[in-house]
């Protein structure tokens, strides 16, 4: 018997009071949404939880924000990147727990967390009770969770339509990056922990909490999410076959990578002689010629798959995927 089945309460949870941010834009079907949302928590024995749709204006923080002045305990956020990010930004620091549920083409946290686009799943990790806190990167007053990027990650995000993410999901930002692949590289210095700037000309400098990308890639393979240091890699390929010979090691999880370096700092510094494409979890923001990053240490409550300790968040995300059938059966019982 899955574990939210039974006397309408859970072990180590005791049915908080939740609310949904969503993107409307991102789910295709919002009655089966709320469906799955509503039966699985009722069945749960988890009160009805309040709702907040985002808008071009607010892709989340503020309505985060409401449901917490409002009572919640647990978020649930439900979009693609930037509304994820937006959550994220919204309960740094604050005693509220964070559920990820992917929609549309998903997003980067929800693959750090083994989550495709199925929201029963995401609904059941909450319900098992794993909670987590994991470090949070901050730029300017934004944070992230997974990744900040500055350079050829950001480029190709901006050469990726939303059509081609809709039509073919993650595998549309491979396009994105071929057509990026036509930029030139970047003369930045680079400053750890208020060292010595380190001058380099790379195409992209990656500064990470955890370390997937979409598809499951691991692009730094030391990244944990609760260590207190932000991992940073910079990529100075120049030629395809040096880009093949990258790829190629980050796929085999090898861990020296050929044209790429790492380091761990508490804070980071780029500053760029131009102004550069910049993103946070996978959503760009504005270009600018400097991104100064800094980690605050175990601030997100997060939701994760069993069993919690383990440094990989993705660890055993199938079990939830597979106890919530129950939840799926309660959106179909009562549509």
């Amino acid at each position: 018997m899955p574990p939210w089945r039974g006397s309408g309460t859970l072990t180590g949870v005791t049915g908080p009071r939740s609310a949904v941010v969503v993107n409307p834009v991102k789910v295709p079907d919002m009655d089966l949404l709320r469906r799955t949302i509503c039966e699985g928590l009722a069945d749960a024995g988890w009160p009805e939880p309040q709702w907040f749709e985002t808008t071009p204006e607010d892709p989340g923080r503020g309505q985060a924000e409401q449901a917490v002045a409002q009572g919640a305990e647990l978020v649930f956020a439900c979009g693609g990147d930037g509304t994820v990010m937006a959550v994220v930004t919204a309960l740094t620091g604050t005693d509220v727990a964070m559920a990820v549920l992917p929609a549309g083409t998903g997003n980067l946290l929800a693959a750090n967390l083994g989550l495709a686009t199925d929201a029963a799943t995401g609904v059941q990790v909450a319900l098992e009770g794993g909670r987590k806190r994991i470090d949070v990167g901050t730029v300017e007053d934004l944070s992230f969770a997974v990744m900040a990027g500055m350079g050829f990650d950001a480029q190709m995000l901006d050469a990726t339509s939303e059509t081609a993410k809709k039509r073919i999901g993650w595998l549309a930002y491979v396009g994105g990056g071929i057509k990026a692949l036509r930029e030139r590289p970047m003369r930045v210095r680079v400053i750890l922990d208020g060292g010595p700037p380190m001058p380099r000309r790379p195409r992209a400098v990656i500064v990470g909490n955890v370390g997937r990308l979409q598809g499951g890639l691991r692009l730094i393979e030391e990244a944990r999410p609760d260590d207190g240091r932000l991992d940073v890699a910079i990529l100075s390929p120049r030629t395809l076959g040096h880009w093949l010979q990258l790829g190629w090691a980050v796929v085999r999880r090898r861990k020296r990578v050929p044209r790429m370096e790492t380091y761990t700092a508490e804070r980071v510094e780029i500053h760029s002689n131009r102004a550069q494409p910049r993103q946070l979890d996978g959503d760009l923001i504005e270009p600018g010629k400097t991104m100064k990053i800094h980690i605050k240490h175990r601030a997100l409550l997060l939701c994760v798959p069993r069993p919690a300790s383990d440094p990989d968040l993705a660890y055993d995300a199938s079990a939830a995927e597979r106890h919530a059938e129950g939840v799926r059966a309660a959106a179909e019982e009562s549509e």
